[in-house]
């Protein structure tokens, strides 16, 4: 157990010097108070991690002190010491910002515990802020928000692996905020002042992806009416950034490989290398390793991507984080909108808290855009939102794939094939959307 500097506040001698004797033996720096007002003098003239004080002292009382205290400093953790018939007033000190209190008599096992787990839930709060304070140094990653454990590991790996200069893998399902996270890695890396070049894999057609990744001289080909700078060579000093890395063709996958090996490239139809100077990020919805193991994808390749991996848990997952989110996004459109919603009513709160999220982060967003749009009053409603509609469940036998490419063709017939509206539907971005439908082999009907 880490040691603390605690400040034992009681009007009872023997009280004062046995916590301190127990305090101590537990490698505490301990020091006392006889009086409320001694406990303010010294806690204005020395700052300590824990106060233990007893709620009933004579002439200013517990309670007294804990609000001056609180006062002074929001953050100060204080103990509350009471008998078991000033259970109500302890309780009542809870609410007044007390972090835990003890029931007289306790032995020094228990008041051990206490402080132990106050201690540790204080180094999580710290833990927590530091981490969140590396990942918001950049303000354009607002949406990258939580404070579940699956969050906290997020934000772990970010700042952990940003000052280096090492290959990324983040996977994660559709609209978990894998792009953010990207972003996010790039803002908190010594490449921050260089550019951040993002290659959205599954828009680009194979037969293009050489000239859109390298660049070409002029002539290379038949459409070569000029030189062009590849994706790669606009990243130079910055991040390069492949999203839906998993929806690539073996040959686009053996010249990356090259390039993560070599360290240089070439324009199509040029001679001249240049160099590599980019920290390489890559992001996938597929399983990556399965489609190794499947031939899909190269072995080499994924290793050399692979060096850090950051999965992004699913909304279903984290659900806690939902009412901090929805009231992010509540902010922010209702300003953009001009419109007087100030809160999330308990019933649409409720309804967000059952409701899967298939389309995670994404789908929460463009549910609480859309409330805010259609909402009447000061608050949203579960009429408001766009989901708690039934959804048929899919037969054991049949495969998660298909059951996804039948889903974005009913949605694709029934948008008629606005591909904008489609996807605002899936709760995806149109890049996203053209790489599964060419995927999955989809065609609008004639």
């Amino acid at each position: 157990m880490a040691a603390a500097r605690i400040l034992v506040v009681d009007d009872e001698l023997i009280m004062r010097e046995s916590l301190a004797r127990w305090l101590e033996r537990d490698g505490h720096t301990v020091e006392t108070a006889a009086s409320g007002e001694e406990a303010l003098a010294r806690c204005r003239a020395a700052r300590y991690e824990i106060l233990l004080l007893d709620i009933k002292l004579e002439g200013m009382s517990g309670l007294e002190v804990l609000r001056r205290v609180k006062e002074d400093d929001p953050d100060a953790a204080v103990i509350m010491i009471t008998a078991y018939g000033s259970i109500p007033t302890a309780i009542e000190a809870m609410k007044h910002g007390a972090a835990d209190y003890l029931l007289k008599p306790f032995e020094p096992e228990e008041l051990g515990v206490v402080i132990e787990n106050l201690l540790r839930r204080q180094q999580q709060t710290r833990e927590t802020l530091y981490l969140r304070e590396r990942v918001a140094e950049a303000a354009r990653f607002e949406n990258l928000i939580g404070q579940s454990p699956a969050m906290q590991e997020v934000f772990r790996l970010i700042a952990d692996v940003a000052p280096t200069d090492a290959p990324v893998l983040i996977d994660g399902e559709t609209g978990t905020g894998k792009g953010l996270a990207a972003r996010a890695v790039h803002s908190l890396s010594a490449r921050r002042e260089g550019p951040f070049v993002a290659v959205h894999c599954a828009a680009i057609p194979e037969t293009l992806m050489e000239s859109e990744l390298f660049g070409h001289r002029k002539g290379a080909f038949t459409d070569a009416k000029e030189t062009k700078r590849g994706r790669l060579e606009m990243a130079h000093g910055g991040t390069l950034f492949l999203d839906e890395i998993g929806e690539v063709g073996v040959r686009t996958q053996i010249d990356l490989l090259r390039v993560l090996e070599d360290g240089v490239f070439y324009r199509v139809g040029g001679t001249q290398p240049l160099e590599a100077d980019f920290r390489v990020i890559a992001a996938t919805n597929l399983d990556l390793d399965r489609a190794v193991r499947e031939g899909r994808f190269r072995e080499d390749l994924f290793y050399r991507l692979n060096v850090v991996r950051i999965t992004m848990p699913p909304l279903r997952r984290r659900k806690q984080d939902i009412p901090l989110l929805a009231e992010h996004f509540l902010r922010r459109y209702a300003l953009e909108a001009r419109r007087p919603i100030e809160r999330i009513g308990r019933d649409a709160l409720d309804a967000m808290m059952v409701h899967d999220w298939p389309g995670n982060v994404r789908e929460l967003e463009n549910a609480i855009e859309r409330a805010v749009v259609v909402g009447k009053g000061p608050q949203i409603r579960a009429e408001d939102l766009p989901i708690g509609r039934p959804v048929p469940p899919a037969a054991p036998a049949v495969r998660l794939e298909e059951v996804e490419r039948e889903h974005i063709r009913r949605v694709l017939d029934e948008s008629g094939w606005n591909i904008t509206r489609c996807a605002r539907l899936l709760g995806i971005d149109r890049s996203t959307l053209y790489g599964k439908i060419r995927r999955y082999g989809l065609r609008k009907p004639s």
